[in-house]
């Protein structure tokens, strides 16, 4: 191994393309001769293994935000969860979020790049999906070839934030990396060998990972004030089964509620809920999407009372408050929905005090707990309100523009890798630049695992199909994030109820079970259900369209002029081979290359493996690194 070193150190870098053929000559024959302990470093380590830098380390701004007067303001230290060289934050035009960026420097020996490299996201998830470990990281191997690499987190993936200034969002960014990282910590000490072992670890896993998304969505103070409401319904429902259990053996004897129901804050929280609807929540809601939103609550209380001799009375406030809450909120019916919302407290507190069949002990409780959740589900519905023409008009351009600002290229364009939404996203903007006649910021694009158009197969995103149907538009974003990270346990523990979700994410021995476990835990959030209603469009005819169904992306594809490497994975159960090459083939023929990784007898690919599969930096990557170099002019 020793003499093969010297041998190819000796030579001199004649040209950039004899520097990129000696640094690859070089790097595979450490990963062909190096032990099995330097083989799974990335191929950035190896260059600084092989080629340690004469100049002392340097300090890198670990942490920086753009402050409103476009100066960077550096704050001390970057949240632990992000392994990048510099984490930066980026304002977003009409919004009040802070997109991240994670920077990755190129290695210092390895063949100068002339344009950076930019790395989106599949839907629902971040940065970390580019960066399992030091050993499997698609970003860390790109910065080892010499492209600077970064990766963006959209609004409301990862350590992307909504915030004004630079001591808020280090605080939030700190917060949610916390969280994040108690995750796999949680998740590592599930020991449970049966199914009820495994389900309640599950379900703590699920709610640390929905404290991280609130935590990144609402901020720090807001965060913090859940956290404390929180524990005063853990109080509340505590007390509560300690009197059910008083009852059960002195029944009528209900005095004990009083120390949980709090009859005039109740009053509060259910006349704001009402009044938030009636002014159609600060215009986030529609009039007929407001009406839908009421009924649902006052539907939930029904089922309360049902079967109680009150029920009639409950029927005629919901006749005056459903009429009240048909007009904008003012001064003159604030009045009289309180005065209504005190009516029905006192239709449960007396239900409450006169019946006395057991599985109605509890219906104070069960009430409260009603306009608690449906609260939250204004709130989220509020904090999510966006889909993904926001990303492609928004999030991405800002992206871009602070790294030509940081990086400088001379031709002012970047190449660009995106996986899964990430590749849709690009394939977009492609369409979007070619319909207008105008010239992208693009050098070369890679998609991996993407398509505008999933009529002609057999995706199993098909299962989004019925959120189509408008009345689904008012369902609570998906917490994909916490669904999962409370499906994993099932599936990879006894008795692997869930087992079969794996295969959506990786094929069989693909990826290593810690670093799958890492992605399950710490790579999803949640997704806005006006995102996945447009995202369903990709499989009705015309493929994905704009949020009006005006501009369908597939058909101006063929008027690009930048070089496209559409990468499949060929046992994709999401997106599969003939959705991509369905994509490719619009593209004009000398433009676009399209490739499926995966053999008969194995090793295959399933959706992620294409980015962290065991074998793809042997496979996957050097072709990437190919195209872009080719591009790299």
């Amino acid at each position: 191994m020793q003499h093969i070193l010297v041998h190819l150190q000796r030579h001199c870098f004649f040209s950039p393309y004899m520097a990129t053929i000696q640094s690859d000559l070089l790097l595979s024959a450490f990963y062909k001769h190096a032990s099995s302990t330097f083989r799974s470093f990335p191929r950035a380590t190896a260059c600084r293994l092989l080629f340690p830098s004469p100049r002392p380390p340097l300090r890198l701004r670990a942490f920086s935000t753009a402050a409103a007067d476009s100066t960077v303001v550096k704050v001390p230290d970057k949240p632990s969860v992000c392994t990048a060289d510099e984490l930066h934050y980026v304002s977003v035009n009409n919004s009040d979020w802070r997109v991240a960026l994670w920077r990755y420097h190129p290695c210092p020996q390895a063949p100068p790049r002339n344009h950076p490299l930019l790395l989106l996201s599949g839907v629902g998830t971040n940065a970390i999906g580019y960066d399992l470990s030091p050993g499997s990281s698609f970003a860390r191997y790109m910065s080892g070839q010499g492209f600077e690499t970064w990766i963006l987190e959209v609004r409301g993936a990862g350590l992307s934030l909504r915030g004004s200034n630079s001591k808020d969002i280090e605080q939030s960014a700190n917060t949610v990396s916390e969280k994040m990282e108690s995750l796999s910590e949680n998740a590592t000490t599930v020991q449970g060998s049966n199914s009820k072992d495994v389900e309640q670890s599950a379900h703590a896993i699920s709610e640390n990972m929905e404290a991280a998304s609130e935590s990144a969505t609402n901020g720090p103070v807001t965060s913090k004030k859940e956290l404390n409401s929180i524990s005063c319904a853990e109080s509340e429902i505590s007390a509560a089964q300690g009197v059910e259990d008083e009852n059960v053996a002195v029944k009528g004897d209900l005095t004990g509620l009083a120390s949980v129901w709090d009859e005039s804050k109740l009053v509060t929280r259910l006349t704001e809920t009402f009044l938030r609807l009636s002014e159609r929540v600060s215009g986030f809601l529609s009039e007929n999407q407001s009406k839908v939103m009421s009924a649902n609550l006052l539907d939930r209380i029904s089922k309360l009372l049902a079967g109680s001799p009150l029920y009639e009375q409950f029927n005629d406030i919901r006749g005056n408050l459903s009429t009240l809450l048909e007009t904008r909120e003012n001064s003159s019916i604030t009045s009289q929905i309180t005065e209504l919302s005190q009516k029905l407290v006192n239709i449960i507190e007396e239900a409450q005090l006169s019946i006395v069949t057991p599985p109605l002990f509890d219906l104070q409780t069960r009430f409260s707990s009603t306009v608690d959740d449906f609260q939250k589900q204004l709130d989220l519905m509020v904090n999510y309100d966006w889909d993904f023409d926001h990303y492609l008009e928004e999030d991405v351009p800002a992206a871009i523009e602070y790294i030509m600002k940081e990086s400088k290229p001379k031709d002012g364009k970047l190449l660009a890798v995106g996986h899964s939404m990430g590749g849709i996203l690009l394939y977009s903007m492609l369409s979007r630049f070619g319909f207008d006649g105008k010239e992208p910021r693009l050098a070369a694009v890679v998609t991996l695992a993407s398509s505008l158009d999933y009529t002609s197969s057999n995706s199993y995103l098909k299962s989004l199909i019925p959120l189509a149907d408008p009345a689904q538009a008012l369902n609570v974003p998906v917490p994909l994030g916490a669904l999962l990270a409370a499906a994993h346990p099932l599936s990879s523990s006894p008795p692997y109820v869930l087992s079969w979700l794996n295969s959506l994410i990786s094929a069989e021995d693909m990826m290593d079970p810690d670093l799958l476990k890492r992605l399950v835990l710490n790579n999803f959030c949640t997704i806005p259900t006006k995102l996945l209603l447009q995202l369903t469009t990709a499989f009705r005819e015309g493929g994905l369209c704009n949020r009006d169904g005006t501009f369908f992306y597939k058909d101006h594809l063929h008027k690009i002029n930048v070089p496209i490497l559409a990468i499949a994975g060929d046992q994709d159960l999401i997106c599969p081979p003939e959705a991509v090459e369905e994509t490719a083939k619009l593209i004009p023929e000398q433009l676009v290359t399209y490739k499926v990784f995966g053999e008969p007898g194995g090793p295959h690919y399933a959706h992620y493996d294409l980015v962290g599969g065991r074998v793809a930096v042997e496979q996957v990557y050097p072709c990437i690194i190919e195209f872009l170099t080719c591009h790299d002019k």
